[in-house]
């Protein structure tokens, strides 16, 4: 019993003690909705926890006493709120969270040899998330990106085409990757758009600037990779959204299906997409005939993670028919005209109008291309104590017909067949004196092939890439360094390409050997390897954890596209003679960035300068002959040629975000993105009295600047609701390359735009949809990007309203709505 007595007593104090602890309780939101697994830590102690996903957290046994308690989640700025606790009280404390535009803590995988930090990679990436793609109307996903990103800017024909440019530089400068696979899908015409789903994709991280040293050749300019979105949920539960988009303007209809399921390590996704669009519409040329289009779109992906490591195998179909505008109207009514005829017999200043049912009609034309895009691609990562490797291999085909032949809707005028196969293999090694480092080696194989076709702008081809890279990153105390080296070899050949009469359809088609008679040779054999060593050094500063300085200074490096170097013939849907240059030799480019980022309490600041010295730069130009007129090889189809020479670009981009911390309801956002391209050919300049001073395809001015408003409370089922108002201005673009007559000079334009959004919920506090709302070009301004190629489509010297070319697209409302489930 004595030994009971002693024990009690020596409880006693610790039951005392338990008896004074508090509890601290409450809920995190973020506006009127809950904020689900945010952390809360009482500053100073190690106690912290985890909120539930409907936001309510709980701390217990804290002693009495004043603590300062941190909030934060992923996303959203941090609050730090005092509390005082008294013995024995249960103490509620809630916190309400703003979304944070700051991404400096964000993890990024593009450009990088491993997973990395934003705020500790010197080369200017940005990150643009799903939820700000899903604000925005887009009828592809380059559209996307150029509303979010600035410096970032597209060659567009008509709605569904966009060829994205990073600052000033695109086409195969620009590589694009899907999931980390880069996209090969006959890139180099002008008309030929990115063949993804643009409804699938959760996350893009754009890279500007030279990205040589991990990705090799055509990543000079920069990278976008297009990363597809994979839903959480909980195990063995059917995740998924189902989209249902459309758009007023050219009618545009878009359906999309995605579901997710995980059970323990095993994940499972898959999607469905379609879209339909008629001609679009502008204040000054109404319906533009043939800028419909027609597009399926399925994925699926299954991925395995255990201790080892993971592995992951997907795969990918895009089939998308799309109409062709060629702008042949009616010389007096300016009403669009549609070819029925072949080659003599069709007068192009006489052609039948377009009917009002036919510019109204989903259906599309006989003159159009198709476009089928097939991939199946396996990301692999092997844990090697501390290293791994990773192993990632695919294989893309891409078949792209183009008719044109009105007298043969079923003859394709071009009809080519590119197999890649792309294979990348790196080791991280283990961190030796705080240094990870990491050496790969990654290219691809093509060959390309044309088929039953009537016009031949390429040879049928093969290509081997391959180059290795060592890459490495170290911290020294606020400074963080990296960088690395690469070196790169490209085989290209092809052999004798024989054209000649086809007596079944009257056209031309391919010749084989050994009988070629009455055969012309239009591409004579070629063989070359091309190398190229590139590199990158990177320093990022960090004064504190809000500022930050970043300097990097890279080497690009570009083998000549197919159609730089080998193109002698029609391209249809472009409607223009292809004439490359076989001795070419491959660009390099050199690339100073600086950059100054402040993400302050009130604001996010964010300066980006950038020069680029680039040697044997590839662009086209109008062929002329001796007396400055149009060199027409095919009638009503323009021709180009290839030059190249030295150039220069510089220019730089400016971001001021106002996020109030006392206004939590308001952001104000803003961006000025500037580049200006020199072409360095002094003795073209000098002939063409400046003419030839400036590169084609440079973006003008453009300042972007929106106002966003999210209230703070629920009304009823409808919550999280936002409005926004925009408005984007381009300056006039008087410095583009005007010999003979290449590009003509672009007026200014501002185009304001409105929007909303909110999310409906059911009792059960579960997302029944999200809705939103926008108006493009409120005014319906009439206005031609000097991005636009419609704008060079026309068979006039004048017209009667004054108005030359074809204009972009007019006011546009749009609704959308994302069902999750």
């Amino acid at each position: 019993m004595k030994i009971w007595y002693l024990f009690l007593i020596l409880l006693l104090p610790s039951v005392s003690a338990l008896a004074q602890v508090s509890v601290l309780k409450g809920r995190l939101t973020t506006g009127s909705e809950p904020l689900a697994y945010g952390s809360v830590t009482i500053v100073g102690t190690t106690i912290g926890t985890t909120a539930n996903q409907k936001g309510y957290y709980q701390l217990q046994n804290i002693a009495p006493g004043s603590y300062e308690v941190s909030f934060s989640a992923i996303g959203y700025l941090p609050e730090k709120l005092r509390v005082t606790i008294a013995k024995q009280q249960t103490v509620i404390l809630n916190s309400n969270l703003k979304e944070s535009y700051s991404k400096l803590n964000e993890v990024v995988i593009t450009g990088v040899s491993r997973a990395t930090e934003l705020r500790r990679n010197p080369v200017p990436i940005a990150v643009m998330t799903k939820k700000e793609m899903n604000m925005n109307v887009n009828n592809n996903i380059i559209d996307a990106i150029v509303k979010g990103v600035p410096g970032v800017s597209a060659v567009t024909t008509g709605p569904n085409i966009s060829k994205p440019f990073i600052r000033g530089l695109g086409y195969n400068r620009v590589l694009t990757l899907y999931d980390g696979i880069r996209q090969e899908g006959q890139q180099w015409g002008d008309e030929h758009g990115i063949e993804i789903d643009q409804y699938g994709i959760g996350r893009a991280e754009v890279i500007k600037g030279p990205a040589s040293l991990t990705y090799g050749s055509d990543a000079i300019a920069g990278v976008i990779n297009l990363i597809p979105a994979i839903p959480n949920g909980a195990d063995s539960v059917l995740k998924g959204d189902y989209v249902a988009d459309y758009h007023t303007n050219n009618g545009m209809i878009g359906t999309s299906l995605g579901l997710a399921y995980k059970n323990k390590n095993w994940q499972y996704t898959f999607r469905a997409t379609a879209k339909a669009a008629h001609d679009y519409r502008d204040k000054i040329d109404g319906l533009v005939y043939n800028t419909g289009f027609r597009e399926y779109n399925l994925s699926g992906m299954v991925r395995v993670e255990k201790k080892w490591g993971y592995s992951q195998i997907a795969a990918t179909i895009y089939d998308n028919r799309q109409e062709i505008p060629d702008g042949s109207r009616d010389s007096l009514t300016r009403q669009f005209t549609k070819q029925v005829n072949e080659l003599a017999a069709d007068n192009i200043k006489n052609r039948p109008v377009v009917s009002s049912n036919e510019l109204n009609s989903y259906s599309i034309a006989p003159l159009h291309q198709r476009i089928q895009h097939y991939r199946i691609y396996t990301h692999n990562q092997v844990k090697l104590g501390n290293s791994s490797l990773d192993a990632t291999l695919g294989l893309q085909q891409s078949i792209r017909r183009e008719y044109n032949h009105p007298t043969q809707a079923q003859q394709a005028g071009l009809y080519v067949v590119l197999n890649t196969l792309n294979y990348d293999l790196k080791y991280n090694l283990p961190a030796f004196a705080g240094v990870e480092s990491t050496v790969g080696i990654n290219g691809m194989y093509q060959a390309n092939r044309s088929r039953a076709a009537t016009d031949f702008p390429i040879p049928d081809y093969n290509l081997f890439d391959a180059g290795a890279f060592i890459f490495g990153k170290k911290s020294f105390g606020k400074l963080d360094v990296s960088g690395g080296l690469r070196y790169d070899n490209r085989h290209i050949k092809w052999n004798d390409f024989y054209v000649g009469p086809d007596a079944v359809n009257g056209f031309e088609h391919q010749v084989k050997l050994p009988d070629t008679t009455g055969a012309h040779l239009q591409f004579p054999a070629f063989k070359h390897i091309y190398k190229g060593l590139s590199g990158s050094l990177g320093l990022t500063y960090n004064v504190n954890e809000r500022l930050l300085l970043k300097a990097n200074i890279g080497r690009g490096y570009r083998a000549p596209n197919i159609t730089e170097i080998g193109s002698n013939g029609l391209d249809p849907g472009a409607h223009i003679v292809y004439l490359g240059d076989r001795n070419f030799n491959p660009e390099f480019s050199l690339q100073e960035d600086l950059g100054i980022i402040a993400y302050l309490k009130d604001a996010d600041l964010i300066a980006e300068f950038f020069n680029n010295q680039v040697d044997n730069y590839i662009y086209q130009a109008k062929l002329t002959d001796a007396a400055g007129n149009p060199v027409i090889i095919v009638p009503g189809n323009s021709t180009y040629q290839y030059q190249q020479s030295k150039a220069r670009l510089y220019g730089a981009e400016f971001t001021v975000n106002l996020h109030p911390q006392k206004l939590k309801w308001l952001a104000f956002n803003n961006s000025v993105a500037y580049v200006t391209g020199i072409n360095q050919n002094q003795q073209l300049i000098q002939k063409s009295n400046g003419a030839a001073k400036y590169l084609p395809f440079i973006p003008p001015l453009h300042l972007r600047s929106e106002v966003k408003i999210t209230l703070q409370q629920a009304y009823g089922v409808f919550s999280k609701i936002w409005f926004k108002t925009g408005a984007d201005a381009y300056a006039a673009q008087n410095r583009f390359y005007a010999l003979d007559n290449t590009e003509t000079a672009t007026p200014g334009y501002t185009l304001i735009n409105i929007g909303m959004g909110t999310t409906i919920k059911r009792k059960s506090e579960k997302s029944f949809c999200e809705l939103f709302l926008q108006l493009d070009n409120l005014f319906d301004v009439a206005y031609q990007s000097n991005l636009n190629r419609l704008k060079y489509f026309e068979y006039y010297t004048a017209s009667p309203n004054g108005r030359l070319g074809i204009y972009n697209i007019g006011r546009n409302v749009s609704f959308k709505a994302i069902f999750p489930f």
